[in-house]
């Protein structure tokens, strides 16, 4: 009798770790399965960006040394995106392209021409637009948990509405990396790093009555990205999603132009920071 009540007791371990390891090997699965669909989404999301811009004189031909003026507040938008993790090359491949635009007014701190900083104090029309393109390949290093390793491209362009117009605009090339951890089925939590260097900055200043405007080229810098993220799936199809990122670059001082009336003109060195909430829905396919 000992006997047979230790093997049915040696079945029902067997059995019991059979159901754990299952339930083990579903759950991982899940993890892993949940984090691709968060990769296999078009999306749709309302955006804010909080622009946080400084121009700093090095005097140069007499002029205001430090800060001449800055630029900050929150810009309101959309954005439009669409991913994709799928084995289409190396495996695990992951793509996205992305579109945002922007539209609103923000703080300005300036002054009058050879005044000091802080005596104007207005609103500026400001209108942001990003587009980029993404590659990379996801390595799957635990059951909930895949990095991926990307390159990026991407145009920025800012209109900025200070005097009679100014567009500001860059390329940027850079190498980052997501990590992505599910750690509940349906939630999939992401971190983003990226470090990077702008190519191509450009200013164009628009003419008007009082002076002529002119264009140039501005110094490139590098370019910091990182950001965090979190994707719900409401159902199999809707999910739900919020993230925060934080970016940082700088625009070199521009050549010197004449601007008429024996007058020269140039656009100093400048760091802008955005800071940048998105709230949105998205479709997996």
């Amino acid at each position: 009798p000992s006997r047979i009540i230790g093997k049915g007791n040696y079945m029902l371990h067997k059995i019991a770790l059979s159901i754990v390891a299952t339930l083990f090997s579903i759950t991982a699965f899940a993890g892993i399965s949940d984090i691709k669909a968060s990769n296999n989404l078009i999306s749709l999301r309302a955006m804010s960006t909080y622009v946080d811009y400084t121009e700093t004189g090095n005097g140069l031909l007499g002029t205001h040394t430090g800060i001449l003026d800055t630029e900050t507040g929150p810009v309101a938008g959309f954005a439009v995106s669409v991913s994709r993790m799928q084995d289409l090359w190396l495996g695990n491949d992951y793509l996205e392209f992305s579109f945002d635009y922007s539209s609103g007014y923000t703080k300005y701190t300036g002054s009058y021409q050879g005044g000091t900083y802080g005596s104007v104090v207005t609103t500026s029309r400001a209108v942001l637009s990003n587009i980029s393109a993404r590659y990379g390949r996801g390595a799957i290093l635990h059951e909930k948990f895949i990095l991926t390793p990307y390159a990026e491209l991407a145009q920025h362009e800012w209109y900025r509405g200070v005097n009679y117009g100014e567009i500001y605009s860059h390329y940027h090339f850079a190498i980052g990396v997501l990590a992505q951890y599910s750690p509940v089925r349906r939630l999939v939590l992401t971190a983003n790093a990226m470090l990077g260097n702008t190519f191509g900055s450009y200013i164009s200043v628009v003419s008007g009555p009082a002076s002529n405007g002119f264009a140039g080229n501005l110094g490139n810098s590098p370019l910091y990205k990182a950001g965090l993220a979190a994707d719900y799936a409401f159902t199999k199809n809707l999910h739900g999603n919020i993230g925060i990122e934080h970016i940082r670059f700088n625009y070199g001082i521009s050549g010197i132009y004449p601007v008429g009336g024996g007058y020269v003109a140039w656009e100093p060195d400048s760091e802008t920071k955005y800071t940048i909430v998105k709230l949105g829905l998205g479709f997996a396919f």
